[in-house]
């Protein structure tokens, strides 16, 4: 069993910094992936940045050039350091990791970030 805790988000004016992170504990030999996603009020859930074992990054198109997402492989461990945050940016951050050999993601419980204008 895997279990995963996220920290960080809060309330922040536009412009300002959050950094998110994902402490991930159970029986973990290695993690494949981390990936951050979020869901804002009445949209769907949204892929916004995901990290490989070889450090490989993916991020959404709306957060290039502000989000970064990294890890700490020994510490099992990711975050999301987002900055030049947008209104638009707020909902609810969902962490995951995927194991290898394990077909399902595991979830966070997920951290809000809310952005004001």
């Amino acid at each position: 069993q895997v279990h995963l805790v996220e920290s960080g988000g809060g309330l922040v004016q536009a412009g300002g910094s959050l950094r998110l992170s994902c402490a991930a504990s159970g029986t973990i030999f290695s993690i494949n992936v981390i990936a951050w996603f979020r869901q804002a009020p009445g949209k769907q859930r949204e892929l916004v940045a995901a990290v490989n074992s070889d450090g490989e990054t993916n991020l959404a198109d709306s957060v290039k050039g502000r989000f970064t997402i990294s890890r700490d492989s020994g510490k099992n461990t990711g975050y999301l350091q987002m900055n030049s945050l947008k209104p638009e940016d707020t909902g609810v951050y969902y962490c995951t990791v995927r194991l290898p050999g394990v077909r399902s993601a595991y979830w966070g419980q997920g951290t809000q970030v809310t952005v004001s204008s």
